[in-house]
């Protein structure tokens, strides 16, 4: 069987889901031979997770034995193609976790169900602003699972085994940064800092510098001088060795979380969620402290942090079963015994009911990374624009121009203006 790069199964699935070839067949085909129905639902996690969400769907299932869950678990850096080729063929699971970078490509493509039609779900005891972030033209593509932020994880163990102090986060500067991860770097495969290539990080990134990734009207938001000092930026950290080589960087950016360099205590600081605080810590045996990312100016309110939807359930809109799709979804955002699992490993629920309901449960991890959000909040800006349709491949195109500078084969200002090239041309491709 031919694989599917991300690119080309996405211009499958939007031919697909364009012009509706499929549309007579759906994700399934009726009830089973006891009366029930079955729905696939996919995520992607670590083993954390993993095992969580199966306790879930298990309590779920005796609550509602005539609904079976057929999980589909994966990992990040397979999880988007292997969607995008199931959506493509008409084989979507019902229930799908969902991702801010792709909620409105799947969403505007005609892929999602819209769930505010849903009486199954209900949504009472949601802000609007939780609501608005599953939004996009009117619709309700996915309803989010609970907020975190990006932080840099600082390993407790590794800076004190370096003898290096854990840096005032309220003012420090990215100059701070860098000399901070030089001294951290003790070579023999132990390096300071991993690299923040993601398209998340350069959203920060460019919001201190005044720039947007996005607009809200869907188009690029940055200039090419401004993606080019983000990726300059990482090159410094190459050439001061407080980053790894660009081999061993491309090999961990596709690696599960726990082989990740920051996992395995080969990195002093990495960037991740604050909903990955507790799988992290598991990993390393260490304790980790939750910094705010560096600015250009070292003043905390202008560090470009922003609340994220963790993540989102939503469901296929090719699903024959969508009334139990969304019971299911119902379960897991308003079920006290579904909280009491989860507790905080998918972000911060905002549903008060939901807080009420896992606070006694918090462990020391959840609640500094509550203690940490809670912090922040004064200091933050607006969220950024939902990514547009066609931008979901942006990601992947960063870190192919960063990585073709790590390993020298590109300028940083090349590589910048090249990935502009590319995000304005999927964005245009993908609405015409």
């Amino acid at each position: 069987m031919t694989t599917l790069t991300r690119r080309s199964a996405l211009k499958l699935f939007a031919g697909t889901a364009a012009v509706g070839v499929l549309a007579g067949c759906g994700t399934n085909s009726g009830k089973n031979a006891d009366g029930s129905v079955t729905l696939r639902f996919s995520w992607w996690g670590n083993d954390v997770r993993n095992k969580q969400t199966q306790q879930v769907i298990d309590a779920f299932q005796k609550a509602h034995p005539n609904i079976k869950i057929q999980g589909e678990p994966g990992v990040w850096s397979g999880y988007w193609d292997k969607l995008a080729t199931q959506t493509a063929a008409n084989d979507a699971p019902d229930v799908i976790q969902m991702d801010l970078a792709y909620i409105a490509e799947y969403g505007g493509r005609g892929a999602l169900l819209d769930l505010s039609k849903q009486n199954q779900l209900n949504l009472s005891a949601f802000d609007q602003n939780t609501i608005k972030a599953g939004q996009y033209n009117g619709k309700l593509y996915g309803i989010s699972t609970g907020q975190n932020a990006l932080a840099v994880f600082a390993n407790v163990k590794v800076f004190q085994k370096a003898g290096v102090p854990i840096p005032d986060d309220t003012k420090w500067t990215w100059d701070d940064y860098l000399k901070t991860a030089q001294a951290l770097a003790t070579g023999a495969g132990n390096y300071g800092s991993s690299y923040g290539i993601t398209d998340q990080s350069l959203s920060i990134w460019l919001r201190q510098r005044g720039e947007q990734l996005y607009t809200q009207d869907g188009k690029t938001g940055f200039t090419v001088d401004g993606v080019a000092s983000f990726i300059a930026f990482q090159k410094k950290l190459l050439d001061a060795k407080a980053a790894p080589p660009a081999s061993v960087a491309q090999e961990d950016t596709g690696a599960a979380v726990e082989q990740t360099l920051a996992a395995t205590n080969k990195t002093g600081m990495s960037f991740w969620w604050t909903n990955q605080l507790g799988a992290l810590e598991k990993a390393t045996g260490s304790d980790i402290k939750l910094l705010r990312v560096p600015s250009q100016d070292g003043k905390a309110q202008d560090d470009g942090l922003f609340y994220k939807p963790s993540m989102y359930w939503s469901a296929s809109s090719r699903s024959k079963h969508p009334a139990e799709a969304a019971t299911f979804i119902d379960y897991l955002v308003n079920s006290p015994d579904a909280a009491k699992v989860i507790t905080t490993e998918r972000g911060f629920s905002t549903s008060q009911a939901i807080q009420d309901a896992i606070k006694p449960l918090l462990t020391p991890t959840d609640k500094a990374a509550l203690d940490f959000l809670t912090e922040i909040k004064p200091e933050l800006g607006q969220p950024p624009a939902v990514p547009p349709t066609g931008s979901s491949s942006a990601a992947n195109a960063l870190g192919r121009h960063v990585t073709d500078v790590l390993f020298g084969r590109a300028s940083a200002q090349d590589a910048a203006a090249a990935f502009k090239t590319d995000a304005d041309n999927m964005i245009s491709s993908a609405q015409k």
